[in-house]
């Protein structure tokens, strides 16, 4: 069997591991390889964790040889967010302003992923705060979509979905509070899982707790090039940690469920463009062809107000002190994003506040009904195909317009729903994609639909 471990599935390259057809020495050397090969112009790794690599791949091999049992992600290579703690490395955030902000420990989900023995192979890219969905800050430099280096590789794990894309580690961490997982992939034409807020847990004790819209609405979440990937990723990544007060010990695997999924091609009313549309359909198509049914419902439950709510509790939630730290790393993505959203901060109160957490729990409530019916929710990522690099810096017209087409991936966050990305292909150099979206703790169903589609839509391919 071929010795490049781009080749395999995550759960093969493992195995051959585990049985000693490949070492986990020689598996690492050639994703280092690669990496030095191709990622320079890309930047999707910013920190090199190689020489901490290969040490834990040769105490792996020894442990292989000793006849000691090892974890399911046995040697397999993986990149993690500047955003979250690993320990002996800055959680920079994207900013100069945390250069110098050392972990001590690993954040949970890492510690989760090293005890199925997952190798970091490096440290990936996003945007100053990881406000933004474009990669680029003043600490570690502009992140190139792999497949079209004039389109955003999205963000706010940008790095994240350039590095998998490229085949640099079959698994990539993300985080998702308006689409951090799910945009990247969509962009970079890979898979990206939003999981249900809870199931992976979070905690960078370099910084401290996070406010209350980041608490109830960011998840970590997987990248990858195969669906399967991502489910073993959820599958090692996931579990109870006293440090995360969200966190939840929920089967990964929830009871029976109808197949049948609700097709919504303009989510909110938004202008869905033709390509994504036949995607969509496309997609219908295969679910029908595998025995689902499939319906265009004529009423949904409220969607586009998610996205008001959200950007009230990420953005207008201590906005005044967002701005002063935007100000002083003086980023101009963030503080064109804040200052689009300026006006709306300043009119938020106590009262404003409370009212919003009491319409949440409506649209939660008629959103979890909804998924009662139909398990399954098909609809866009976004209604534009990947935005140009940096084009939310053209100004606040430009802005209103980005926030619009990403309606269906603002909403979920706020809704509590696991959804995931999944690439269609890449025609003439553009990649594009649809989103599934079903009910909390339902990951097992997102995965298995999402399986079902890309054996219609095809693996991936990587860029080189």
């Amino acid at each position: 069997m071929s010795t490049d471990p781009n080749t395999l599935s995550a759960r093969e390259l493992a195995q051959q591991i585990r049985e000693t057809r490949l070492s986990a020495v020689q598996v690492t050397r050639d994703v280092l390889d690669r990496v030095a090969k191709y990622n320079g112009p890309i930047n999707a790794i910013v920190q090199d964790c190689g020489d901490d690599a290969m040490a834990e791949a040769a105490a792996l091999d020894k442990r292989i040889a000793a006849g000691d049992s090892v974890g399911d992600m046995a040697g397999v290579p993986v990149t993690i967010k500047v955003i979250s703690d690993q320990t002996g490395y800055p959680t920079t955030n994207g900013t100069t302003l945390a250069k110098d902000v050392i972990a001590t420990q690993d954040s949970p989900f890492l510690a989760n992923m090293r005890q199925q023995d997952a190798i970091v192979i490096g440290r990936t890219n996003t945007p100053a705060f990881s406000y933004r969905w474009f990669t680029s800050n003043q600490i570690h430099g502009t992140t190139l979509n792999p497949h079209n280096p004039d389109l955003t590789p999205g963000g706010s794990s940008g790095g994240a979905g350039a590095a998998v894309a490229s085949g640099f580690g079959h698994v990539g961490h993300g985080t998702d509070i308006a689409g951090s997982v799910r945009y990247p992939a969509y962009v970079c034409g890979v898979q990206g899982l939003r999981p249900t807020p809870g199931r992976i847990p979070m905690f960078n004790a370099s910084s401290g707790d996070r406010g209350v819209g980041p608490q109830i609405m960011a998840v970590s979440g997987p990248l990858a090039r195969r669906v399967d990937d991502l489910r073993l990723a959820l599958e090692c990544m996931s579990g109870y940690h006293p440090d995360d007060p969200w966190s939840a010990p929920v089967p990964l695997v929830g009871p029976s469920y109808v197949r049948r999924v609700a097709l919504i091609t303009h989510p909110g009313g938004i202008k869905t463009d033709p390509r994504i549309v036949d995607d969509l359909n496309r997609a219908a198509d295969m679910f029908r062809k595998a025995g689902w049914t499939v319906e265009t419902p004529t009423e949904v439950p409220e969607i586009r107000e998610g996205v008001e709510l959200q950007i009230d509790l990420w953005l207008s939630d201590g906005h005044a002190d967002k701005m002063a730290t935007a100000t002083a790393e003086n980023d101009p993505g963030a503080l064109a994003l804040l200052t689009h959203y300026a006006d709306r901060a300043a009119a938020m109160d106590a009262d404003k506040f409370g009212k919003l957490f009491i319409r949440r729990s409506a649209l939660v409530r008629a959103w979890r009904r909804f998924l009662m019916d139909y398990p399954v929710v098909l609809m866009p990522v976004c209604a534009e195909l990947p935005f140009k690099k940096d084009e939310d810096l053209e100004g606040s017209e430009t802005l209103t317009r980005l926030w619009e087409s990403q309606l269906p991936q603002i909403a979920i966050p706020l809704l509590g729903l696991p959804a995931i990305s999944v690439s269609s292909g890449i025609q003439n150099n553009i990649p594009s994609g649809v989103q599934l979206v079903t009910a909390p703790w339902r990951e097992d169903i997102c995965l298995d639909a999402a399986e079902l589609l890309e054996a219609g839509f095809g693996f991936p391919e990587m860029p080189f």
